[in-house]
């Protein structure tokens, strides 16, 4: 996040929380059965610029053994994994017992079962409850949850095998629905929700147990856990109008969550449009306008162990 970016903190799980403006604080019950079906949704839209990430990284790392997935959720990235380097045993980690139980069935159906595995606890522990040092640790969209992030990084670092890759993806460009004038209410209501989700997002950061303020300098964060070869790399996904009916269905539930998240500090006018684009029945809504779209940007961020 700043990730956010608003890529939702429902496309993934607990440890996961990716996402756009407020979401469920310390303390809050959340019933993730409910909310995996939702979580897979968003994720498989994304799958296009998860396959273009994958397919880069199966560039940089040669035939890895073991892949790590740190803070899988339901398992659709796992799985991508699974599928992209066929040779890998996956372990998928989350803090969510039913996420990583949709994983291993999602596993299970793909027939990447007998090399798939779980393990549940929270990040940045659980990684040393890994049997092997991992030749590839993927930390998508979960680091920034984590109150000290460069002491979370170094605690991955020391479980990857000589040669091993830790790949990071953080930071990117908010997602984009609509165009800037939407024929009703003020123009540019993307760039103010922008601004109360940065706001937001530092808020989020500052009260995460352990924080500690960073420059979000990922090739500097990563050399100071000992890795080399800081790389980073902007992905696209880009999903024109006229919009499927899932992609629509993210861009009405990432409104909803900016627009109950935010709706103290929303003027009256940017309030009753939002209330107008997710209305189902309004022409000009999210759920019947033919402009709709879908476009967001994520970066990733790799560095390797010294052999």
């Amino acid at each position: 996040m700043a990730h956010e970016q608003r890529e939702q903190h429902e496309q993934q799980g607990p440890a996961h929380h990716h996402g756009p403006g407020p979401g469920p604080g310390p303390g809050t019950d959340i019933d993730w059965v409910e909310m995996a079906p939702r979580l897979e949704a968003h994720a498989e839209l994304f799958a296009p610029l998860y396959e273009r990430v994958l397919s880069w990284l199966g560039r940089e790392v040669t035939e890895p053994g073991l892949i790590v997935d740190l803070g899988s959720g339901p398992g659709v990235v796992s799985c991508l994994f699974a599928e992209v380097f066929p040779g890998a045993r996956i372990v998928a980690v989350d803090s969510s017992p039913p996420l990583l139980e949709r994983a291993r069935e999602r596993a299970e159906q793909l027939g990447h079962g007998d090399r798939f595995g779980t393990l549940c606890g929270e990040l940045p522990d659980a990684v040393t409850e890994l049997d092997y040092p991992a030749d590839l640790l993927w930390a998508g969209r979960s680091v920034h949850h984590l109150g000290d992030q460069r002491a979370a990084l170094a605690a991955f670092a020391e479980r990857l095998a000589p040669g091993g890759t830790l790949a990071v993806m953080e930071g990117g460009l908010p997602a984009r629905f609509l165009p800037r004038h939407l024929g009703f209410g003020r123009p540019g209501l993307d760039a103010r929700l922008d601004v109360l989700d940065a706001e937001w997002f530092a808020r989020m950061r500052a009260e995460l147990p352990g924080s500690v303020a960073e420059t979000e300098d990922w090739a500097a964060l990563l050399r100071a856990a000992g890795l080399r070869h800081p790389r980073s790399r902007g992905f696209l996904l880009d999903l024109p109008a006229p919009a499927s009916d899932r992609a629509r269905a993210y861009a009405a539930a990432t409104l909803a969550r900016l627009r109950d998240g935010f709706a103290d500090a929303l003027d009256d006018g940017d309030r009753a449009t939002l209330d107008r684009l997710l209305d189902p029945a309004d022409p000009a809504g999210v759920h019947r306008r033919p402009d709709l779209f879908v476009l967001a940007a994520h970066t990733v961020h790799t560095a390797v162990r010294p052999v």
